[in-house]
């Protein structure tokens, strides 16, 4: 019942109007098929490409490379990260092996 006023950034009503406003949800789809660092409650550092991620932020991963104190531990080709340990998911632009 609104009369003509902004709706508020975020709220999720309509298409977002002039497309500023990037929804969580519309982050986790469109870096989908992405290079990702995922960083876990541990501490650790996952570096790979985005596969697949669920509702519950079960989270799989391809080209997959281990980061302890940021030094790579191992490599794995698939891996598969259970939702409740991820602290956080960001893009990369390029692999961050060179110590930045």
């Amino acid at each position: 019942m609104s009369t003509g006023g902004a709706e508020k950034p975020g709220s999720g009503v309509g298409g977002g109007g002039g497309g500023s406003v990037k929804t969580p949800s519309d982050f986790l789809k469109s870096i989908r098929g992405r290079p990702v660092v995922v960083k876990l409650n541990s501490g650790v550092d996952y570096r790979g490409i985005l596969a697949c991620l669920d509702g519950y932020m079960n989270i799989a991963m391809e080209q997959t490379e281990e980061y302890v104190n940021g030094q790579l531990k191992n490599k794995y080709g698939d891996a598969f990260i259970r939702g409740n340990n991820v602290l956080y998911i960001s893009t990369s632009k390029q692999t961050l092996t060179d110590g930045a």
